[in-house]
């Protein structure tokens, strides 16, 4: 038996088998080369790296639909009625109440659009927070803080509120603390702002501020207000945090704790 004599029961023959691997493998090369370059010419225009994200792999995902066509031709089945075919199951599928799919691409193209957030932006949604890796054509991928890798739908990430926390180059850093009622507030406040004023990264303008937010039933409830360049966050939070401890401490200014009276009335 020759190697271009059809196989019993499948219809091909080993030549035809060989030359399908062949366009697979070509293929999955080419289709890796066409969309690096395809991305690279990308990133040199203006355009948000979320969008070139998700051009290449919608790119991607359609060259690998023709090469996958390309190998069933060299088979030697009929390309068009296996096309059909499929168009029967995907109309099949989605009378089955699967048009997730369909919603996902969509929302997935309305965010590359319109870039509520983009590759490296950390935002919430759906309760989640993580850095934005990726929009793929069915899901958002987001890494979160303690390298958890999450997938969310693209219909429920365009259909949530998104909350993005990196968005904007300066934010605000808010720090509570409370002090004991009888606390001279004039100096409780001038020590915080000292303090704020004194920290290299906490920008002049905004200028810091302090707000008495609430009286509690334990406390005057105060408010740290300093702004900074959003990287530096988390450093300066933690440094008032940590520092506004420490400054009351040194100036006898009470932090107190929860308290509560018990008064037992005897009969």
């Amino acid at each position: 038996m020759g190697l271009e004599t059809p196989l019993p029961y499948l219809g091909f023959s080993v030549i035809n088998l060989i030359w399908a691997g062949v366009i697979l493998v070509a293929g999955y090369v080419l289709t890796k080369i066409i969309v690096s370059s395809f991305k690279g010419g990308m990133k040199r225009t203006n355009l948000p790296a979320l969008v070139v994200e998700f051009l290449g792999r919608f790119l991607s995902a359609l060259l690998y639909v023709i090469i996958i066509l390309m190998a069933v031709a060299a088979l030697g089945y009929n390309v068009s009625s296996v096309v059909l075919g499929l168009s029967a199951v995907i109309g099949l599928i989605l009378g089955f109440g699967l048009q997730d799919t369909l919603k996902n691409l969509a929302a997935g193209v309305w965010i590359a659009a319109l870039r509520p957030m983009d590759i490296g932006e950390v935002i919430t949604v759906k309760g989640i927070t993580g850095k934005v890796t990726g929009i793929g054509l069915m899901s958002t991928e987001l890494l979160q803080a303690d390298n958890t890798f999450v997938m969310v739908p693209n219909s429920l990430v365009w259909g949530d509120i998104i909350i993005n926390h990196t968005r904007m180059p300066v934010k605000r850093v808010n720090v509570d603390v409370g002090v004991a009622y009888g606390t001279d507030l004039d100096m409780a406040i001038k020590t915080a702002m000292n303090l704020m004023k004194s920290h290299p990264q906490v920008l002049d303008d905004p200028e810091p501020s302090v707000a008495i937010t609430s009286l509690g039933d334990s406390a005057i409830n105060l408010q740290l207000r300093a702004w900074t360049k959003t990287e530096n966050y988390w450093g300066v939070k933690g440094d008032l945090t940590r520092g506004i401890y420490e400054k009351y401490r040194e100036e006898g200014i009470e932090i107190p704790f929860p308290q509560l009276d018990v008064h037992v009335k005897e009969h």
